[in-house]
């Protein structure tokens, strides 16, 4: 009973928090908990996980063939607020319905997701926070 309470209750995080959006923004952590910038940096320069400079560019020299489909990611943290960098992480279709950006902490809804994803989202909360807590370090 408790493990299937637990799967339950891990399936349905990712849609509370897209309950939490006020404007354009999840104004508060999903984790309850700041992220780690470190760990954050490490997800956006991996091209397995996050996949983020496959369409973005940014300050990570040691990274080449950088994307630029999408807005750079640098000065990210100075054009956005934690709350604002969250809810494009989480969920960037909420603002943009034609954005190309997968929803990173978005489970249900989705087109085309193969079955072993079914349910699961890309990032964690915690793996979200850590992105955020990076981005929000780039400041121009």
């Amino acid at each position: 009973m408790r493990v299937l309470l637990a799967a339950v209750l891990a399936f349905l995080a990712p849609a509370a928090a897209a309950q939490q959006v006020v404007g354009d923004a999840i104004p508060a952590s999903l984790t309850g908990q700041s992220g780690d910038a470190a760990r954050g940096r490490a997800i956006v320069a991996n091209r397995s996980l996050g996949l983020c400079l496959l369409c973005h560019s940014g300050p990570i020299a040691e990274e080449r063939f950088q994307g630029d489909l999408a807005p750079t990611l640098a000065g990210a943290g100075s054009r956005l607020s934690e709350g604002q960098l969250r809810l494009r992480i989480a969920d960037g279709a909420r603002l943009n319905a034609d954005t190309i950006m997968p929803p990173y902490y978005r489970a249900g809804g989705l087109q085309r997701v193969a079955r072993s994803f079914e349910g699961k989202t890309i990032l964690s909360a915690a793996q979200v926070e850590d992105v955020v807590a990076y981005l929000a370090t780039l400041r121009d």
